[in-house]
């Protein structure tokens, strides 16, 4: 059973059995629309390029999609093509699996679970909470266990750092050749920002708690803290002072309940 946001649909043959190609392009393309005005949504140029890639294949199909609740128990089962089980499933997953806040934080511990056990898959912990984090905000990826950025893109990532998107955009000759899966990963967990007169200004800090090394974080341009430094029960029960702690981050998606314009909502 798949826990996610939304349910996949088509995404289990484009890009699920895709190559690296579709893969990539894919990848860019959420990061080019960026990543608050796709997480969450249901109808996006990302979703458009999906189910015209599934169109392609003509045998008759039928997709199964399940909705998984927090507490792991099957909530939907949603049965037809993949377009109409997908849209179903949806609407339901959006009942369950997005929790909304009145405010954005200007500091959130986001709690890496163990099963996250790169920064490659624990970047959830900052783009599933990027909605509310305020504008000058730090996030914190708290993440004791951890020890690698990434196993098959570490090179990659750690040659071109954590970025906003347009850092890539307006340098994009320089750019092009990384594999366009890496770029979008890299704007995912540095999160928007912009790029003017070769200096980038991101929205927000994105610190790792980890045992990735200070030196490494720097590098990567991220922030660092001793995860030995922080008590997760200091940041418990102080939302009112602008405070989230989000015990098992990565799962459940984060959005306010009046969104900025950033984030696909009519406000500021």
């Amino acid at each position: 059973m798949k826990s996610s946001v939304f349910p996949v649909g088509n995404k289990y043959l484009f890009p699920g059995v895709g190559g690296p190609e579709i893969l990539n392009f894919f990848h860019w393309l959420g990061a080019v629309v960026t990543n608050p005005m796709i997480i969450g949504n249901k109808w996006t140029p990302v979703r458009k390029v999906v189910d015209r890639a599934g169109a392609m294949v003509k045998a008759d199909k039928l997709c199964f999609c399940m909705v998984v609740d927090p507490q792991k128990n099957l909530a939907g089962l949603f049965a037809g093509t993949p377009e109409a089980a997908w849209d179903k499933a949806s609407d339901l997953s959006r009942k369950l699996h997005i929790t909304y806040k009145e405010k954005p934080f200007r500091t959130i511990i986001s709690c890496c679970p163990p099963m996250y056990d790169e920064l490659w898959t624990a970047g959830k912990c900052m783009y599933k909470l990027e909605p509310v984090l305020a504008d000058g905000g730090e996030l914190i990826i708290y993440a004791p266990h951890l020890k690698e950025v990434c196993v098959s893109h570490g090179n990659h990532i750690e040659s071109i750092g954590y970025h906003c998107r347009d850092y890539f955009l307006k340098q994009w000759d320089r750019f092009k050749d990384v594999p366009w899966g890496v770029l979008a990963h890299s704007t995912h967990v540095r999160g928007l920002g912009t790029f003017e007169n070769s200096i980038e200004k991101c929205r927000a800090q994105v610190t790792l708690a980890s045992q990735i090394s200070e030196d490494k974080c720097k590098q990567m341009n991220l922030g660092y803290r001793d995860p030995n430094s922080i008590r997760t029960e200091d940041f418990d029960n102080r939302e009112n002072d602008g405070v989230l702690l989000v015990p098992k981050a990565g799962e459940m998606l984060f959005q306010l309940m009046h969104p900025p314009k950033w984030a696909g909502g009519n406000g500021g």
